[in-house]
């Protein structure tokens, strides 16, 4: 078994109100810098600055996930990870045609700037990326196991755009078995509250800053054979799909 320490929710410029800073090398590279072994980069229903991460994430040694934090139809944000770039570029394509297209104000919400592996813009996203899809709560569990990832809820104890902060509670009948929090020390209150297996909790920054991202704290202990990115997240989606 090996410990590997994690942040699997954190934005990049490409992202509303994702900082200028937040470019797929500074990521990768405070990630370093915080001891961090695997990151997701996570932004608001996209996914097209995964590629960059990933060649940003082989310079500095981190293994990198492909994923995105995805907008239900009640405005409930969901955590989307996909074990290959491929798979997370095909949902990404997916979820294009879910989409409310309202047009971005960058004035208000940045840019929204899709870059290259060297931090160079080689696009824009003109449509506002945090408006909500048209997948609820109920299909989003489906659509991404469809296309090879998981998910689970964001954020469950902020107020807003968490499963709990919009329907109440965590439904019954809910088909996820992993939930995040923002705060870790919320997880043993959460458990008993919910119902929630301490064990099932995922905690991350949801950092749209860099100065958002933590320092190592939280972890994941893997039996893996080897420190391949391929390998990490192999053992890393078994772990989850248990």
């Amino acid at each position: 078994m090996r410990r590997y320490y994690y942040d699997l929710h954190i934005h990049s410029c490409l992202s509303p109100c994702g900082d200028d800073d937040n470019t797929p090398n500074n990521i990768a590279g405070m990630a370093s810098l915080s001891e961090l072994d695997i990151v997701a980069l996570t932004d608001h229903n996209t996914c097209k600055n995964c590629p960059a991460f990933f060649e940003a994430a082989e310079k500095y040694g981190i293994v990198p996930i492909a994923g995105m934090e995805l907008t239900t139809s009640e405005d409930i944000h969901i955590v989307c990870l996909f074990e290959h770039l491929y798979d997370a570029e095909r949902f990404d394509a997916y979820l294009d045609t879910q989409r409310i297209k309202i047009k971005n104000r960058p004035e208000f919400f940045g840019e929204q700037l899709i870059l290259n592996g060297e931090d160079e813009p080689i696009g824009k996203e003109d449509y506002l990326l945090s408006n909500a899809t048209f997948i609820s709560i109920d299909d989003a569990k489906q659509k991404v196991s469809s296309y090879g990832g998981i998910c689970y809820p964001a954020h469950i104890d902020r107020d807003s755009n968490g499963i709990i902060a919009i329907l109440g509670s965590i439904p019954p009948d809910t088909e996820f078995t992993w939930f995040e929090l923002h705060d870790g020390e919320k997880r043993s209150e959460y458990s008993k509250k919910y119902g929630i297996p301490e064990d099932k909790f995922v905690i991350s920054s949801d950092a749209h800053m860099l100065t958002s991202m933590r320092d190592k704290e939280f972890f994941f202990d893997l039996e893996t054979d080897s420190d391949s990115p391929e390998e990490v997240r192999r053992k890393l989606f078994e772990m989850f799909r248990r």
